[in-house]
């Protein structure tokens, strides 16, 4: 700030003494050159008069102190003072003789060959017409500033020291107020008027920060409080691994006693450091940690701010009892599909049989079709039983592929084709070309139940619309419909197992109620999200999002 003051100052003052000395050199010009013209027309008057007088015998032995020029009335030159009048031409165009041949009297001036001297004219006509000239040289104000340019260029250079001196110590007075500004408590009495509004502002700010600061220390205080006394453990980090935060919970987990400066690959645990990374490329992960004889659920979410990632947040959550019963639930599920599949498949042989009246008739044939229809729904219920054991293990069995979910959509609603006219519905698909990678047959099964479900559930005369729409990072699939609708309480129960909104109309419609919950296990196999919207007696929307792959 100083260097620009005093450039400033500098600048400022040597533009002032250079516009003095250009405006004091320009006047003088003017008023010497205005002086020549008086002497030259005083000469000239004198001149004329002689030559009035005595004819051309007055310009005989006539030794004039400027050069004389005598012009007749056509241009024609007399006499000249200087120069051989015959060898002369015509002066009938020139600026001052033509203004005196009009108005009695004229002058002009022009530059020399040289640019350092210039030529006056005063003209002035006679009784006879003719015009009587004198013409003298006059210095131009660049000779005369070069003809004093030695004590010129000292006068400036005495001026340029005087102007820098000034110009330092004024910078040095405007800013040393400013300098020695106390920030942190800045006093009105210390600096000069024109800065108590950015004293006023400072102490303003200060008391504001102040003010945040406690706040802040308030808050952070009551988060490790907080986060001190959860049983879930809980850690901050940016993009670099550092660790920021945390609780004793997760410090436990990480193999610590304190809070570690970093999360490390190589003793970080593999569970805890994949997740953290997938948070760090904005993705959300959840998998489970198992320690001892203990399962911990590590949720990882990204941090963002401005669009960008700038950190992780990760939770880590004791679902050993949850893990526990799934378990049992899947054991038994396992158990009593490998037990009933073979006895209820010959059921369904003896009841087709009976069904064909290939036994005795009476009321044998409609009984035989309550059996084939009952053994055929146990079947596909443990065909479903048997699928979602396997999405539960995460070991499908086949490889990912890329999938064109619209390409699905589009197979699968011709295959409902026929349940759909049976049920008076319309089906549509709308959308675009979206490709995802993952196991299509559990892709086919998650949008065929969604589909079948949402003809099933659906009112005479409704519809279903498949949408399937894509962005840079995610690719999206709705299934729509006109149904019953489901309502808020029981939205949160439908994925479940077994879970019927409506078991009087469940069974009027078949299934196993396992379809929903082989879709939301095969999301969660896929990575995707999966949201319910649905209103009663207005219909139902579910939709899968699933992430591009990068």
């Amino acid at each position: 700030m100083t260097g620009k003051i005093f450039r400033s100052c500098f600048l400022v003052g040597l533009a002032v003494m250079a516009l003095c000395v250009g405006l004091f050199v320009a006047v003088m010009a003017d008023r010497y050159e205005k002086e020549m013209y008086l002497q030259m027309e005083e000469e000239a008057s004198y001149a004329a008069h002689g030559l009035e007088q005595s004819g051309e015998r007055y310009l005989d032995g006539l030794q004039p102190g400027q050069r004389l020029t005598w012009i007749a009335p056509d241009g024609t030159v007399l006499y000249d003072s200087v120069a051989n009048p015959s060898e002369m031409e015509n002066h009938a165009d020139r600026e001052e003789v033509v203004e005196a041949m009009q108005d009695g009297t004229g002058q002009s001036k022009h530059l020399s060959t040289t640019l350092l001297k210039k030529n006056l004219y005063y003209a002035t006509r006679l009784s006879d017409g003719s015009v009587l000239r004198i013409a003298c040289t006059q210095t131009t104000v660049g000779a005369l500033i070069l003809g004093a340019l030695q004590p010129v260029l000292w006068v400036v250079v005495l001026a340029l020291i005087l102007s820098g001196l000034m110009a330092s110590r004024l910078s040095r007075q405007i800013t040393k107020p400013i300098n020695n500004l106390d920030l942190e408590n800045p006093r009105l009495d210390e600096v000069y008027e024109e800065l108590f509004p950015l004293v006023s502002r400072l102490r303003e700010q200060n008391l504001t920060i102040g003010r945040q600061m406690e706040a802040l220390g308030r808050r952070q205080r009551e988060f490790a409080a907080l986060a001190e006394n959860m049983n879930e453990g809980v850690l901050l980090v940016d993009r670099k691994y550092m660790v920021l935060s945390g609780n004793q919970s997760a410090f436990a987990l990480l193999g610590e006693e304190t809070q570690p400066e970093q999360l490390r690959q190589d003793t970080c645990r593999w569970e805890i450091w994949e997740s953290a990374g997938k948070a760090l490329a904005g993705r959300h992960a959840e998998t489970l940690l198992q320690e001892d004889s203990r399962i911990f659920e590590i949720l990882a979410s990204p941090v963002t701010a401005s669009g960008q990632v700038i950190g992780a947040v990760i939770l880590m959550v004791d679902v050993t009892e949850r893990e526990e019963r799934e378990s049992l639930r899947r054991e038994f599920s396992a158990n009593v599909s490998h037990e009933l599949k073979t006895p209820l498949t010959s059921i369904s042989g003896f009841a087709e049989l009976m069904k064909e009246g290939l036994v005795e008739e009476d009321k044998m044939r409609e009984f035989a079709g309550d059996i084939y229809k009952e053994s055929r729904n146990l079947i596909a219920m443990v065909d479903d039983i048997l699928k979602l054991s396997r999405l539960d293990e995460g070991s499908p069995g086949v490889s990912d592929e890329p999938v064109d979910l619209y390409s699905l959509s589009e197979e699968i609603l011709n295959q409902l084709k026929e349940p759909a006219r049976q049920h008076q519905v319309s089906l549509r698909l709308e959308g675009d070309h979206g490709q995802v990678h993952g196991v299509w047959r559990i892709l086919h099964e998650m949008v065929y139940n969604l589909c079948d479900n949402a003809i099933k559930y659906n009112k005479e005369g409704g519809s279903v619309t498949v949408r399937v729409t894509e962005d840079k990072e995610h690719v999206v699939l709705s299934v729509e419909d006109t149904g019953i609708g489901i309502s808020k309480g029981q939205q949160d129960r439908v994925f479940e197992r077994f879970y019927r909104v409506d078991k009087s109309h469940s069974r009027l419609v078949g299934g196993t109620g396992l379809g929903l919950s082989i879709v939301k296990h095969g999301a969660q196999y896929h990575n995707a999200q999966l949201s319910l919207d649905s209103e009663p007696g207005t219909g139902t929307t579910i939709t899968l999002t699933f992430q591009k792959e990068k």
